[in-house]
């Protein structure tokens, strides 16, 4: 369903979604899929180029961008427009997020890497040759020798797996599993940053502790 600027349609929905509690913004497809495991809104990697934005949704960014605009979603906030998507064109929560995220780069309203609360998260990934089991057990042994603590969880039933460690020097790390077939996402990301400043020392430190692909078997 494409809503215009304007549209009464648009206008509507526009009225009844004010009406929703922020807390129910996403359905509980989304909000399950994006989260699982995390203990917070994971972010959408920088990476993820066009082509594989447009494999998964069928639109480009270019696309997705004038969409949003046409619909007047540079006025709405972050959930609404995620939620939006989700509702009114189907997009998968995970993919709803990122599309969000760049549209609010691309209208300047955050800077890459920063959240909705104005802090920045940085992301760096990596896929394995294995299987989600395997995977895990290898960012949590390279992570803990790494950061010289133990995790303080691991969630090792949910289909996309995570874990989590409180650095020394107070900040946190966040791993996320995300298996594929025969190979294995494996993610980590350093949310909470203060400034845009820290992003980049922060993924050079953190892409020093992904698994090595051929370090890693099973």
């Amino acid at each position: 369903m494409e809503a215009g600027r304007g549209s009464s349609a648009g206008r509507k929905w526009q009225q009844n979604i004010e009406q929703i509690p922020a807390g129910r913004m996403l359905d509980e497809r989304a909000r399950t899929r994006h989260t699982s495991g995390m203990g917070q809104t994971a972010a959408h990697s920088d990476s993820v180029g066009n082509a594989a934005l447009e494999r998964a949704t069928g639109k480009t960014r270019d696309e997705w961008n004038a969409i949003l605009a046409d619909a007047g979603a540079q006025d709405w906030d972050h959930p609404t427009i995620a939620t939006w998507l989700v509702e009114q064109h189907g997009v998968d929560g995970w993919w709803a997020q990122g599309i969000t995220v760049g549209f609010e780069q691309h209208i300047g309203r955050r800077q890459p890497g920063q959240r909705a609360d104005g802090t920045f998260e940085a992301n760096v990934s990596r896929t394995l040759p294995v299987s989600r089991d395997a995977a895990l057990t290898a960012i949590v042994d390279t992570v803990t020798e790494a950061a010289g603590c133990e995790p303080a969880s691991v969630n090792s039933t949910a289909k996309n797996a995570s874990a989590r460690w409180k650095l020394p020097d107070g900040r946190t790390v966040v791993a996320g599993v995300y298996p594929s077939g025969v190979k294995t996402r494996v993610a980590l990301t350093m949310p909470k940053l203060a400034s845009a400043d820290e992003l980049a020392d922060a993924k050079e430190l953190m892409r020093g502790w992904l698994p090595a692909a051929g370090d890693v078997s099973g």
